[in-house]
């Protein structure tokens, strides 16, 4: 595939993600996470990555044109070139204080990317306070990590959907879907239907869910 068809196939992903927002809305679902980049990704060919920052920065300015939803930015966002991180920073303080649903915008996140730098974050705090090693490690819990996480304050995802056939995370908010459902379909991202997403929903509302008791 050519940059000019990776380039097309980045925009009609983009285009979905307003179809899909108005689904949600329709459900009144508060809280949609989107992964748009990986850090995995940024290795690419560095024209190809460029292609899709450009298309990433052009819909979460255009997201938070709209003014309906409360956008967060995930990721290591330190690894995103200037202007990336630019536009996530304004999309981010111009949609404060909104009263809609949280939109959560994941560019270069990666969930072991993720959980090391909270781990990091959380000694860093640690070494500020003066505290030792030996202390720190006593201290560390799962909820102590939790609020270093990139989606601190932030509900666990309850339903996570994977597309294009793949049946697998790659890694997508590892820590927060320990007691999420799952669902995995066949079309890939672009060719997404309302159909899907109904199916989606609808298994999800079939189910038990547990919470790993």
């Amino acid at each position: 595939m050519g940059y000019a068809d990776a380039a097309e196939g980045h925009r009609r992903g983009a285009a979905k993600i307003d179809e899909l927002l108005g689904w949600c809305a329709e459900l009144q679902i508060p809280v949609v996470t989107l992964w748009l980049l990986s850090t995995e990704n940024l290795d690419r060919d560095p024209e190809e990555v460029g292609a899709l920052l450009e298309v990433i920065e052009e819909k979460v300015s255009d997201l938070v044109a709209a003014g309906r939803w409360r956008i967060r930015a995930l990721g290591a966002l330190e690894l995103l070139p200037d202007t990336t991180r630019g536009v996530l920073a304004r999309a981010v303080e111009r949609s404060l204080g909104r009263e809609g649903p949280s939109l959560n915008i994941a560019v270069g996140y990666g969930g072991r990317q993720e959980i090391a730098d909270a781990t990091k974050r959380l000694l860093e705090a640690y070494a500020a306070e003066g505290i030792d090693l030996a202390e720190a490690a006593k201290r560390i819990t799962p909820d102590e990590i939790a609020n270093w996480l990139y989606t601190a304050g932030l509900p666990d995802p309850d339903l996570i959907i994977r597309t294009s056939g793949e049946v697998r995370l790659s890694g997508f908010l590892l820590w927060q879907s320990a007691h999420s459902e799952y669902y995995f379909c066949d079309p890939y991202w672009p060719d997404f239907r309302r159909i899907d997403f109904l199916r989606a929903v609808r298994e999800y509302q079939q189910r038990h869910r547990r919470f790993g008791r």
